[in-house]
């Protein structure tokens, strides 16, 4: 069989939606006409990841401003209104983020409709890409808590809630999304792993966590450039993640200074290989991305392989993310000729 594929979660918002190549647009539209719109845009967005080949689509997070903010400011003790900037990734930028003001408790279903739509657009693998907790800590003023652990498990007990229903509409795969495990590595080790297993632990379909070097945007190139030319954070996180209950690891590979032997301290989880780099808008052959999959291979047996993007492609060009998504399946493809 060929390699899986699938893709890390976002993909850009068409103009006529949203500013485009922003990772925070504004709308183009409000009310009823905004709701169409965006249904059309995952119309889009899911029938190019069919068209190109991939095997487990997303909706391309097409209702969503920004893959925070747009779970977090749903839950009831998060003031949207109320936008304070700090400093996040251990101040490896500043964002505008919604204040925490109260007990964080899901009060409605948050991202339920959009699976439900998404469902009647394929009857393949659907997958939803959610924020993890300590990543949601991470984009969020606190002036209720106190302390980053207990936000991070109240946040992981309405994930957990969201989650059932989310599987109830449809969905196949779970994932969280935690950039935020490759900053703080003694958080992730004190409790970053059992908040995750905490929002996952109701999960009765495949679950998933992407762990990420970033957006291909400027102040994440300019992170990456002074890292060195060995990215060490997945020895840290990969052998922690590997006791936890997630079904699939999502990290960064193609176009990366990271020692793909580390790939073999995941312990038995399945590993999806970012085989495309979202930070050049060069456009991946796809002998690249069988080169990257063969890499992988060399410290991975081939059924634990999924081959999908670094990161996710919202801030990047429609035509280069669409390309990119038929290079991906066509590499996965040349790389299982002969298996």
């Amino acid at each position: 069989m060929p390699f899986r594929t699938t893709i890390a979660g976002s993909l850009p918002k068409p103009a006529w939606l949203a500013e485009p190549e922003r990772i925070f647009p504004t709308w183009r539209l409000d009310g009823p006409e905004l709701a169409e719109a965006q249904r059309d845009a995952t119309r889009i967005a899911v029938c190019e990841q069919l068209r190109a080949g991939i095997d487990t689509v997303t909706d391309g997070e097409q209702t969503r401003k920004h893959f925070v903010h747009g779970f977090a400011e749903r839950l009831g003790g998060v003031d949207p209104a109320k936008r304070q900037k700090r400093g996040i990734r251990a101040d490896r930028y500043e964002a505008v983020c919604p204040t925490v003001t109260g007990e964080v408790r899901r009060v409605a279903p948050v991202h339920v409709e959009e699976v439900r739509f998404a469902r009647t657009l394929t009857g393949g693998t659907l997958k939803i890409t959610i924020p993890g907790p300590m990543t949601l800590v991470d984009t969020v003023v606190d002036e209720a808590y106190g302390s980053r652990r207990e936000l991070a498990f109240a946040f992981a007990r309405a994930i957990r809630a969201e989650i059932v229903d989310l599987i109830a509409a449809g969905v196949d795969v779970v994932q969280l999304d935690e950039p935020a495990f490759n900053v703080y590595f003694d958080e992730v080790a004190a409790w970053g792993i059992d908040a995750l297993d905490t929002a996952l632990g109701a999960a009765t379909c495949t679950t998933a966590v992407h762990v990420c070097y970033g957006y291909g945007i400027p102040a994440n190139v300019a992170w990456k450039a002074n890292l060195g030319e060995r990215w060490d954070q997945y020895a840290h996180v990969l052998p922690l993640l590997a006791r936890s209950s997630v079904d699939q690891i999502s990290i960064e590979l193609a176009g990366s200074h990271v020692p793909p032997e580390t790939l073999e301290l995941a312990g038995d989880k399945t590993l999806a290989i970012g085989v495309i780099d979202v930070a050049t808008e060069r456009i991946e052959t796809p002998d690249d991305v069988a080169n990257t999959i063969a890499l992988a291979r060399r410290y991975l047996p081939d059924e634990r392989i999924v081959c999908s993007t670094n990161c996710g492609m919202a801030p990047m060009a429609r035509e280069v993310a669409y390309a990119k998504l038929r290079s991906l399946a066509e590499g996965a493809l040349l790389a299982s000729v002969g298996l």
